[in-house]
């Protein structure tokens, strides 16, 4: 495989390179707004629960404080699955890249399902952590997130799951000669 095949494979996963870095960028950018606002961010998760604290918590300020630092961890979740993941599936489309046997199709299909699910699941974290405090929980905030949250997590584990397979065809698999067709079924000598 030469230089320029390997870049033509990876223009064929161009937009779930795109999607990979665009969610690592994610990731960090998360970790500076930690760095430089994280009293305002923290302060705007707890405004949230405050403008429900009568109707949804029913003013308990235990439960209140419990879903607000909930909802924190998850925007950490979020900074660390979006530098994770989308640096992993970074990984995997390079390496798809220089596999010989994947088809342009195959290719495309699992940039798209890396790209997204990277971003998406990712991004679930983030909005599952806004939304928790003024649903009154991080249960709340999954369930209606749901839609983005199964999708982004299916996409990635076929992503993934597609990679252990094309990786260990191309490792294990005896390679065939140049030319050579698969071999021919045996043929039944008479008796």
């Amino acid at each position: 495989m030469n230089h320029a095949s390997i870049l033509d494979n990876l223009r064929i996963t161009r937009f779930g390179l795109f999607l990979a870095v665009l969610t690592i960028f994610f990731g960090y950018l998360l970790g500076g707004a930690f760095g430089g606002m994280e009293d305002a961010i923290k302060g705007s998760l707890q405004a949230s629960a405050m403008a429900v604290r009568d109707t949804v918590y029913q003013g308990d300020d235990a439960q209140v404080q419990a879903v607000v630092g909930r909802g924190w961890t998850y925007f950490k979740r979020a900074h660390m699955h979006g530098g994770g993941i989308g640096t992993a599936s970074l990984g995997l489309l390079l390496l798809l890249g220089v596999l010989r046997r994947p088809s342009a199709k195959a290719r495309a299909l699992i940039g798209w399902a890396l790209g997204l699910g990277s971003i998406g699941y990712s991004s679930f974290w983030l909005l599952a952590g806004r939304l928790a405090p003024g649903l009154g929980g991080t249960s709340q905030a999954k369930e209606a997130l749901r839609f983005l949250a199964f999708p982004s997590a299916g996409l990635l584990l076929l992503g993934v799951l597609s990679m252990l397979v094309l990786t260990a065809i191309e490792l294990f698999a005896r390679p065939r000669p140049a030319g050579e067709s698969a071999p021919a079924a045996p043929s039944v000598a008479p008796r």
